[in-house]
C-alpha cells in the first residue's frame, strides 16, 4: 500500500499546474526526524517521494509548492531535525473513496466468502489516476451492496488478484477478510493455478519453453515495462511458461502460466524474446512484424486489428483451494468474441495459405 500512495503522489505532482496559485492543498507531509542530517529539500523529498523526479520537485518548489514550517521554501533549503515539509498543490486532494456503481458484471461463481468474474477487456480493474469510476471494483461494491458485511473501502476484503484493463478472463473477490487473508496467501506460495491464451507475433521453433527476467518500469516510458537480467538488482523476478497451442505461421497462439504476478508480465516477457502480442501497441504489436509484402496480406492483418483492437490476451483459467470448504476450485471462461473473431481468422488465413502452396 505503501507504493500504491507514493504513486498517487506522483501522479499527482506531475500532473499540478506548476504555477502561482491563490489556494493550495495538503498532498503530502513529512516530518524530518530528530537525527536528520542538514539535507537540500529537493533532494530529501526526492528520498521520500521515490517516483518523483528531482526536476520536477525543484519546479513545484519554485512555483511555491514545497513548504516548510508553513511557508514555502526554493530547492536548496536545508532540512533540519523536526522539520516539517509538506508539498501543497493546487487542487484538492482526490477522493479516493469507492463508490457502489450500477456495472453489468459476468459472474461465474458465487457463494457467502467469494465470487469469480469474467471481466471484459476495456475495464479497469481498480479506481486509479485517470480511471476513478466505471472499474471492477465499483461494480462489485453495486453488487454487494446489500451485504452489510462488505465495505468495499476495506483493503481486508475485495480483489485478491489483478489484470490488466485491455486484458479479459477470471478473477476473483473475497467477500471476508478470513476468505481474502486465505486467497492471498495461496497466490503468495503460488499454490494457485492461473492460465492466459495469447496471441504472439511469430512462430516458435520449440513446442514450450520459460523466460525468466527481472520486471521494472521501463526508464524511458513509465507505463511500460521493461525485463532485466534475473541476476539485476533492478525490477522484480518473474518467470513465464509457455506452450503452443496452434500456429498460424505468422503468429502464435500460446498457454502461458505465471509463476510470478508482475505487472504485464506476459506482455512484457513476450516482447522480450521476440514475440510481442498481437495488437498490443504498448509494446509494439500492432506493427506488422511478419508475414508477406502485399497488399492483401497488409490489409487482412488491419483488418484483425480493428477487430481486437488491444492485446490478445485472455485470463482463461483459475484455480484455486477454497478457503473455507478446502475443497479445490477450478474455472475456465470462454475467448470473448474479439479473440475468437480474430483467432478464426488467422486460422482460414494460414489454412488457405497452405491449399495454396500445396
Amino acid at each position: 500500500m505503501a507504493d500504491e500512495r507514493m504513486d498517487e503522489e506522483r501522479l499527482d505532482l506531475e500532473e499540478a499546474d506548476l504555477s502561482e496559485q491563490a489556494q493550495l492543498y495538503e498532498h503530502f507531509r513529512i516530518a524530518a526526524d530528530q537525527g536528520q542530517m542538514p539535507l537540500r529539500v529537493d533532494k530529501f523529498l526526492f528520498e521520500h517521494l521515490q517516483h518523483s523526479s528531482r526536476n520536477r520537485i525543484q519546479k513545484a518548489a519554485e512555483a511555491g509548492f514545497i513548504h516548510v514550517n508553513d511557508h514555502p521554501v526554493k530547492s536548496n533549503y536545508k532540512v533540519r531535525p523536526g522539520d516539517v515539509v509538506t508539498l501543497m498543490l493546487d487542487r484538492p486532494h482526490y477522493d479516493d473513496t469507492i463508490e457502489a456503481e450500477e456495472i453489468p458484471l459476468t459472474i461465474v461463481y458465487e457463494d457467502d466468502d467469494l465470487m469469480v468474474v469474467n471481466k471484459e477487456a476495456g475495464m479497469v480493474v481498480h479506481p486509479g489516476c485517470g480511471n476513478y469510476h466505471g472499474t471492477l471494483v465499483n461494480a462489485v461494491a453495486w453488487h454487494l451492496r446489500n451485504n452489510p458485511d462488505y465495505d468495499p473501502n476495506d483493503p481486508e476484503v475485495g480483489l485478491v488478484h489483478r489484470i490488466d484493463k485491455d486484458t479479459s478472463g477470471l478473477l476473483v473477490v473475497a467477500k471476508t477478510p478470513n476468505a481474502k487473508t486465505k486467497l492471498g496467501a495461496q497466490f503468495f506460495n503460488k499454490t494457485t493455478h492461473r492460465s492466459y491464451n495469447a496471441l504472439v507475433w511469430g512462430n516458435f521453433v520449440e513446442d514450450e519453453g520459460r523466460i525468466e527476467g527481472n520486471i521494472g518500469r521501463d526508464p524511458k516510458d513509465r507505463l511500460r515495462m521493461e525485463v532485466f537480467p534475473p541476476d539485476s538488482d533492478i525490477g522484480k523476478s518473474a518467470v513465464t511458461h509457455y506452450r503452443v497451442l496452434e500456429r498460424f505461421g505468422y503468429v502464435t497462439l500460446v498457454e502461458c502460466v505465471l509463476e510470478t504476478g508482475r505487472t504485464h508480465q506476459i506482455r512484457a516477457h513476450m516482447k522480450h524474446i521476440g514475440h510481442p502480442l498481437f495488437s498490443d501497441e504498448r509494446y509494439g504489436g500492432t506493427e506488422i512484424l511478419r508475414g508477406e509484402r502485399t497488399a492483401h496480406y497488409r490489409a487482412f492483418v488491419q483488418n484483425c486489428f480493428k477487430l481486437c483492437p488491444r492485446q490478445v490476451l485472455h485470463a482463461r483459467t483459475l484455480g484455486f483451494v477454497h478457503p473455507i470448504t478446502g475443497k479445490q476450485m477450478d474455472f475456465t471462461s470462454e475467448w470473448p468474441a474479439d479473440m475468437a473473431q480474430v483467432i478464426d481468422k488467422w486460422r482460414h488465413y494460414f489454412m488457405n495459405r497452405n491449399n495454396e502452396i500445396s
